[in-house]
């Protein structure tokens, strides 16, 4: 089981507080940054078109700013995303949350997918990459592969949902990826999480970062379910 943060502080320091809808404006960027600013979270995760303006927003701050390649779907070229991952660095970005190729994955296609890894990592001039898998289309056996070619290509992260899939993070999905990728890369849980006591469930399997849009519910229940 991994370490509970003691506070909700800390646990602050594992959480992307997330803005990823299509609808999202300036205002809720905005927005989102002076929470995530306001609480010392670890970073805001926006969409492409908005990393300048979260870099911008969060400037002397302790906050990174990530942000997605070849979201929400994954099936870009290599090229693209490669692309992609380079224009977002170059406008601030400071991690990356890439999408898996879950086609090519469950095609057998186990150089593609690993080679279409280390095409953003590569583009990404030595920043973390976070490889989502979106473990609701995947079986447990499946899981475990696309973690093992996400470490394989580079990845600093796996991660387990886009958010915009037919299922969020689970137990199952998150004990599975940490046991495939050992103590030493990171296990984002990300999808469906909106409250102190599902943070836990994904911390206590394993997870060490957090995506989240209702990042302010989490820490408002979290000093409270640990004192109840």
């Amino acid at each position: 089981m991994a370490d509970l943060p003691s506070t909700s502080a800390a646990l602050a320091r594992m959480i992307d507080h997330t803005a990823l809808s299509p609808s999202t404006t300036a205002a809720a960027i905005d927005r989102l940054c002076a929470e995530a600013r306001s609480h010392a979270m670890f970073s805001v995760c926006v969409n492409p078109c908005w990393v300048g303006r979260a870099s911008r927003a969060l400037a002397g701050s302790e906050v990174s700013v990530c942000t997605v390649v070849g979201f929400p779907l994954g099936a870009n070229a290599s090229e693209t995303k490669a692309n992609e991952a380079a224009l977002a660095v170059a406008a601030g970005a400071d991690e990356l949350d890439m999408v898996l190729n879950v086609g090519w994955l469950l095609d057998g296609r186990a150089d593609a997918v690993r080679e279409d890894v280390a095409a953003v990592v590569g583009a990404a001039g030595g920043r973390v990459v976070k490889v989502i898998l979106e473990v609701a289309l995947l079986s447990p056996a499946q899981i475990e592969a696309a973690s093992a070619l996400a470490v394989a290509g580079g990845a600093s992260f796996v991660k387990t949902s886009t958010g915009f899939g037919p299922g969020g993070a689970t137990v199952e999905a998150v004990a599975a990826m940490r046991a495939t990728v050992g103590l030493t890369i990171g296990v984002k849980a990300s999808g469906g999480i909106r409250d102190a006591a599902t943070a836990r469930r994904m911390i206590e399997a394993g997870a060490t970062r957090l995506g989240a849009s209702a990042s302010l519910a989490i820490l408002a229940g979290w000093d409270a379910a640990r004192t109840a």
